[in-house]
């Protein structure tokens, strides 16, 4: 009987894996989403999804400060080759030549207050409140809508997220798609990187404490960041949240938690 019942389980999770990985390429768009429903084709979605983004930069031309609008516009063009770095750290120096924080710091803050990106601020110490330990200009910038992101990257890339053989991209786009559940839910979005050697993706405040997150975007879930912070006494994290491809499980501190129900948190 208990075997029985892990195999249904199993075709649950997978089951809501290929769900979740239909929606990273359609997105949460009203019109991609209709359009999907409609047609049950990827490549019609995208097309708006391509639209949507060019919507967008209109709307920056149009509404943003004369003398912002061009450095905002780039700034916005530049978050899916920025989130494509191993180090997804927003480098002003990737949105065009003699690019700096000096030139562009108040710009890309109008692309938060017209919520088309979510920020993503390092902190220098897990204490609580997260916000007052943000390092200013050190943070990553995601995308609002992940099928957004991902119909800015080269054809070919939402089959390979749908039939699971994405590479290069799939850790950014699982990124994504869980700093926008997270922002939906309320968290302001924060990282740590203490070293060179370790980084958190994530750390929201979760049950009134500190709580690192680690997102895994297939079942290999080996983490040497996770396991030597909660093991060393000058971190307060006393527990973390593992978001992967594997069933839920607990161990060492850890919850594991499948990267779909980040919604959840």
């Amino acid at each position: 009987m208990q075997k029985k019942y892990g195999v249904i389980s199993q075709l649950r999770k997978t089951r809501m894996l290929e769900l979740f990985r239909t929606y990273l390429v359609v997105g949460g768009m009203p019109r991609a989403v209709e359009r999907y429903k409609e047609t049950n084709n990827f490549s019609i979605v995208q097309d708006i999804q391509r639209t949507i983004m060019k919507d967008y930069e209109l709307d920056i031309i149009k509404y943003a400060e004369s003398n912002k609008k061009q450095k905002v516009r780039s700034c916005f063009l530049s978050i899916p080759k920025q989130l494509t770095k191993e180090n997804r750290k927003f480098q002003y120096s990737m949105v065009g030549k003699g690019s700096s924080a000096r030139k562009y710091s108040s710009s890309i803050l109008w692309l938060s207050d017209a919520n088309v990106a979510n920020f993503c601020h390092n902190i220098s110490t897990l204490e609580l409140p997260l916000k007052a330990y943000e390092e200013e200009n050190d943070f990553k910038v995601y995308l609002s809508d992940t099928g957004l992101l991902v119909s800015q990257y080269k054809e070919g890339t939402a089959l390979d997220i749908i039939t699971d053989k994405i590479g290069r991209h799939k850790g950014a786009i699982y990124e994504n798609a869980v700093a926008q559940m997270l922002t939906a839910k309320g968290y302001r979005l924060h990282f740590f990187k203490p070293s060179q050697n370790m980084e958190i993706d994530f750390v929201i405040r979760f049950e009134d404490s500190v709580c690192p997150i680690e997102v895994k975007s297939s079942e290999h879930i080996r983490s040497r960041s996770l396991t030597s912070l909660l093991s060393n006494e000058k971190y307060k994290a006393k527990k973390a949240i593992r978001l992967s491809t594997k069933n839920i499980g607990e161990e060492n501190g850890i919850l594991s938690l499948p990267v779909y129900m980040a919604f959840l948190l």
